[in-house]
């Protein structure tokens, strides 16, 4: 097979809707208030509900049983509080600080992957300002753009601020732009989804968040035996390295998610680079190792956006949406920002699961670590239904699902250079930006079938298959 073809079989299924503008805002401000909110209180519960607006509070690290409502109904008396009580106004309680510490030169899970650095010590000079738009005026950006020569980088100019209804002419141009925001446009490789059916491939976005919820997280993912994909912003990373550290000893997988959590198509073409530069070296400080998967914020990405991302060595993950347009977003992220009720998230969670069922493929779900909020409904509630749930679920990590060796997730241990994309500016289809390059506007379809007409669920699992075997 010739290579462009292999590549053209990278995993693209779906995509999702835009969130619209205002819920984009309110995102936007509990994202830069980095004040920790709560966690669930640990009193005691006396009463049972199994109503939608008041489950029962579940229990960490054990296999739930399903009420009728679909909330899992867990003993009393533990530190998940009812659904109902899942709110912005949750109280507070104190920030755990780390407990489990790993020495320079500790050995990772993956094969081959350098040892754990020196720890991490945070100084200010040598990093952009926390929370902001990366600035570009460094020896660093000036080295990374330098990683775009040979690619097509599209022509296209930034959108006004990454939502149709703030640039309705790049908006009537979605298709032409291959932009994800504005009618759900993706590409060949995109990874929106997992190829086997009833498949889920588990992720959190936005942090690494503070302790406290990252330790319940991390355990019950444990006792689970639970592995799942982080995508992690930079401004956080260098906030919260020990976190960090723990989720990758663990086994789980570290991705980008930008370091200010902008939209990408609302930045230069400089800015985009650097917002992906700065989190990677963030990471790679911190770990050693350098992801080659990234999410937008958002999911607000397009062909400029794209050819950046795969020019850096990073190919662009987004979530999942049906043939009749339903994304697979929990709004988890609107819980703490006061936009939706934690019984409103979850029983957009259980459509979740109904609609998964009526794919031919696995899917990917939009969840945050970086709340407790977020974790609680998590834990208590989603990670549980899912589990439960009827027909049976595999949940697994993004690339894993995806039959990506584990290897080829970091720069470092990837021998294989067809991954994540060869360095061409062929018009051939296969390549974003390229003179033919072809849109996918998943408004329907995560089946259906590529250019070479196999079944697009069957070629994914191929595409990777051969990917991971193939080393050049």
């Amino acid at each position: 097979m010739q290579l462009h073809a292999l590549v053209a079989l990278l995993t693209l299924i779906g995509a999702a809707n835009a969130n619209d503008h205002h819920a984009r805002l309110a995102k936007k401000a509990f994202n830069v208030a980095r004040a920790p909110s709560s966690s669930a209180s640990t009193t005691a519960i006396s009463t049972t509900s199994t109503s939608s607006s008041g489950s029962a509070p579940a229990s960490t690290g054990t296999t739930t049983s399903a009420s009728a409502s679909g909330a899992p109904q867990q003993p009393i008396g533990t530190s998940i509080p009812p659904l109902s009580q899942i709110t912005s106004g949750m109280p507070s309680q104190t920030t755990l600080a780390p407990t489990k510490t790993f020495s320079a030169g500790a050995t990772p899970p993956i094969s081959g992957a350098p040892l754990l650095p020196t720890p991490f010590v945070f100084h200010p000079a040598d990093w952009p300002p926390q929370d902001q738009i990366a600035p570009t005026n460094s020896e660093e950006v000036t080295e990374w753009m330098q990683e775009l020569n040979g690619f097509n980088i599209p022509d296209i100019s930034p959108t006004a601020d990454g939502t149709c209804v703030g640039d309705p002419v790049a908006a009537s141009n979605a298709s032409s732009r291959g932009w994800w925001t504005c009618g759900g446009y993706t590409r060949v490789t995109d990874i929106v989804a997992c190829p086997d059916k009833l498949t889920w491939g588990v992720s959190f976005d936005d942090g690494p968040g503070f302790y406290s919820e990252f330790q319940q997280l991390l355990d019950f993912l444990t006792s689970q035996n639970i592995t799942s994909t982080f995508f992690v912003i930079g401004s956080r990373v260098i906030e919260r390295p020990q976190v960090l550290i723990e989720e990758y000893m663990a086994g789980h997988e570290i991705a980008v998610h930008t370091w200010s959590h902008r939209p990408l198509t609302m930045l230069t073409t400089e800015q985009v680079v650097a917002e992906l530069g700065w989190t990677r070296k963030a990471i790679k400080a911190v770990l050693g190792v350098t992801p080659t998967l990234m999410r937008p914020p958002y999911g607000d990405i397009d062909d400029r956006v794209r050819a950046i991302s795969l020019a850096m060595g990073m190919v662009p993950v987004i979530w999942t949406r049906t043939p009749s347009g339903a994304t697979f977003d929990t709004n988890d992220w609107k819980v703490p920002g006061g936009v939706v009720t934690g019984p409103q998230s979850f029983a957009t969670f259980q459509a979740i699961l109904t609609n998964a069922t009526t794919l031919d493929t696995g899917f990917i779900v939009l969840e945050h670590d970086l709340y407790p909020q977020t974790v609680d409904l998590a834990i208590g509630y989603t990670l549980p239904a899912a589990m439960n749930f009827n027909p049976h679920l595999t949940m697994d990590s993004i690339g894993h699902c995806s039959h990506i060796p584990a290897t080829n997730l970091y720069r470092e241990t990837n021998k294989n250079t067809s991954f994540p994309y060869p360095n061409s500016t062929s018009g051939d289809s296969s390549v974003p930006g390229g003179s033919g390059g072809q849109s996918s506007k998943s408004n329907g379809s995560i089946s259906g079938t590529n250019m070479d007409g196999i079944p697009m669920a069957i070629a994914v699992a191929a595409a990777f298959a051969a990917l991971g075997s193939l080393l050049l």
